[in-house]
């Protein structure tokens, strides 16, 4: 069994609005000490929503990437807000970004993205029984809405402007519970 190292020290070295980087100095069971760096979060965590419509489409949504400076096909997601917990997060996200609201909320996998770097969770959410609702966001210009039939996930995951790892990920774990009939 593996016995986690000890922290020694843990030091802030830069802070964004959204983001800090700290250094930690780590001792390690065997004695060996090192220093890692990571991005740690400073808010609740995030979501990321799969929206299955009555037709058994997954609504998309196309969003500007800045970090790619591009525009990308990919799931509604957005911070947990103060107060909040992951179900209300998600479904404020839906309604913001999709224009629709949900009856229906299920978790279905917490992820992590380099974890080895970044302390970022992010809860995957299932969304049904959805309905038209447009809550005004923090997004800078309204989102286009794309709705792929969910027996065409495999061309969604091979078209150039759907990318993003976490949403093809959530996808294939909801095609897998979808297939099986527990969705």
């Amino acid at each position: 069994m593996h016995v986690k190292p000890k922290i020694l020290k843990v030091t802030p070295t830069a802070r964004s609005r959204l983001f800090q980087v700290e250094e930690l100095e780590l001792r390690f069971s065997n004695g060996v000490e090192r220093t890692y760096e990571r991005l740690n979060n400073r808010g609740k965590g995030a979501v990321m929503v799969v929206a299955l419509t009555a037709m058994d489409e997954v609504l998309l949504i196309r969003e500007y990437a800045a970090g790619l400076e591009d525009y990308l096909l990919t799931l509604p997601k957005g911070l947990i807000d103060p107060g909040e917990d992951a179900l209300q997060a998600a479904n404020r996200e839906l309604k913001e970004e999709a224009g629709y609201g949900a009856d229906r909320l299920r978790p279905l996998r917490t992820m992590t993205t380099a974890p080895n770097y970044m302390g970022h969770q992010l809860d995957v959410i299932i969304a049904r029984e959805l309905y038209p609702c447009r809550l005004e966001g923090d997004e800078p210009e309204q989102m286009e809405l794309v709705r792929w039939p969910l027996a065409e996930l495999d061309e969604l995951i091979w078209h150039k402007d759907f990318s993003e790892a976490r949403a093809i990920a959530a996808l294939m774990m909801t095609r897998d519970l979808f297939n099986r009939g527990e969705l």
